[in-house]
């Protein structure tokens, strides 16, 4: 029978620390790299992440951290990775440790940038870890109310079943529900979408547009995420259930949507700079707008959310304009 065995944290954001406050309650350890030491110091000292949900306190004496991330990936045997997606090949080129034969965790919401992969095929492809002990975890959840313990539901994706299975037996809680899905590749392309689509609803809601339009836009989202995913990964899967279409509602509609609230900016006048410089935080769909445009050049998708985001971010198209167009084409 498959065990997780020792579980580290690899990544120190707001998601991170939300998905180590989970495991920690479960395991009473955990092993967490972060890049910079001070954060690391300031964390031990405070009793929660000096930078992310600083209201998650943590007692630090079941935690051994470290800035070499080889030292963590040699002490522990499942590695969840919660890095920005820009950023995982730079900690990545630190490694001087085999990864291939631990169990590999991603929760990473977007594509490798230049290798237009999604993690696992990246981790597959690069560092030989094969496709069963490669898992995702998929929403609908936001790392602020998971953080505040309000009822969140989980998947698990792995071609492994029982790795995926043993994997929510560490998450699952009173207030975290958890299933099991063998969609990896589905799940991980639907949750870079999802980010495309909620920058879409926010330049929408910046622009005026009301809630009826919002649903409507919605629901041709949730269509041509469809029809991408029946075109890269065409297996069985109903497009209804929660960690496609649950994590595309809460992305686009929530007020803790990092990418709802970049696309509101958009839609209000703000350049990309600005607006990156003002939250303070990734909006990982802002690149993974440009790397689903690439991949779609190869896949011929009629994606026409899609292509209206990355005229606006990448073409510097007037989101007046361009979501003019998009409405007179939704039916």
């Amino acid at each position: 029978m498959f065990s997780c065995g020792k579980i580290a944290i690899i990544g120190g954001g707001s998601w991170a620390t939300a998905i180590a406050k989970i495991v920690i309650g479960h395991t009473n350890h955990i092993g967490w790299y972060m890049r910079r030491d001070d954060r690391i110091e300031d964390f031990k000292r405070l009793g929660h992440n000096p930078a992310y949900l600083t209201s998650v306190h943590f007692n630090t004496d079941e935690i051994y951290f470290s800035s070499d991330i080889n030292r963590i990936v040699e002490a522990y045997d499942t590695l969840v990775f919660v890095t920005p997606s820009p950023y995982l090949k730079n900690h990545l080129r630190k490694l001087k440790t085999r990864i291939s034969d631990k169990f590999i965790v991603t929760a990473i919401k977007g594509v490798v940038p230049d290798e237009n992969l999604v993690c696992s095929e990246y981790f597959h492809e690069v560092y030989d870890v094969p496709y069963n002990n490669l898992a995702c975890i998929g929403g609908p959840s936001h790392a602020e109310e998971v953080a505040m313990e309000r009822l969140s539901y989980l998947t698990v994706g792995c071609s492994d079943v029982e790795k995926a299975k043993a994997f929510t037996d560490v998450l699952s809680s009173s207030v975290i529900k958890t299933k099991t899905s063998s969609d990896v590749i589905g799940i991980e392309y639907s949750s870079v979408l999802k980010n495309v689509y909620a920058i879409a609803a926010g330049i929408c809601a910046g622009l005026n547009y009301g809630d009826n339009f919002q649903a409507v836009l919605m629901s041709n989202a949730v269509q041509e995420m469809s029809r991408f995913l029946t075109t890269i990964h065409p297996i069985e899967r109903s497009i209804y259930d929660s960690v496609y279409l649950g994590d595309l509602l809460v992305t686009g509609y929530s007020n803790f949507s990092r990418n709802r609230s970049f696309g509101a900016m958009i839609g209000k006048g703000y350049s990309v700079k600005s607006a990156q410089i003002e939250m303070e935080m990734i909006a990982e769909g802002y690149f993974g707008t440009k790397c689903m445009k690439e991949i779609n050049r190869h896949q011929h998708v009629n994606m026409p959310i899609l292509d209206a985001v990355y005229n606006i971010l990448y073409e510097h198209i007037s989101p007046q304009v361009e979501i003019k167009l998009l409405t007179d084409s939704f039916r």
